[in-house]
């Protein structure tokens, strides 16, 4: 493959699902800068793997697979990470707006979706999340590496999860 070859193949991914890495990112990643930083990791692992996608799975599949494994040893990093560094970022992201406009319902209602979601379990988290984005059970399996059976399973978990959540912390 030649190195325009797969420049075209990494912009096309970047124009046609940014949006996906972006929701596995903020799945993963509390703080803003945080997100910053794992998406860059995404987006470098992703134009590494170009290389390696045959074309045996849907584009998506391998987008959302690829992004999911940087995402998970990240996470494994970020608790290494010092927890007074996170807390005090976390002070300073609530605490500066960047916009002089408040946040929106919606965007209050995200943002506590995207909390409870990375409270849940790695696998968890990345079912809900591929869930939201609309894959088929089976594209959730294939990407995983689990039977649908076991997606559905604990889609229905998960669901009663961040319903007691969400109606918890009203």
């Amino acid at each position: 493959m030649t190195a325009d070859e797969q420049e075209a193949i990494f912009q096309r991914w970047i124009a046609n699902h940014l949006g996906l890495m972006i929701k596995v990112v903020r799945s993963f990643a509390p703080v803003m800068t945080d997100q910053d930083d794992l998406l860059q990791d995404v987006l470098i692992n992703l134009w590494s793997s170009i290389a390696n996608f045959h074309g045996n799975s849907k584009e998506t599949t391998w987008i959302y697979r690829v992004s999911l494994q940087t995402a998970l040893v990240w996470k494994r990093g970020e608790r290494r990470r010092n927890k007074q560094l996170l807390n005090y970022m976390n002070h300073i992201e609530k605490n500066t707006t960047l916009f002089d406009d408040a946040p929106t319902r919606d965007e209050d209602v995200v943002e506590q979706l995207y909390a409870a979601i990375r409270q849940l379990p790695k696998l968890e988290a990345s079912i809900a999340l591929m869930h939201l984005d609309g894959l088929s059970y089976r594209d959730i399996a294939d990407v995983l590496g689990i039977t649908e059976n076991l997606v559905g399973v604990k889609l229905t978990r998960i669901r009663k999860e961040l319903s007691k959540r969400f109606n918890g912390s009203n």
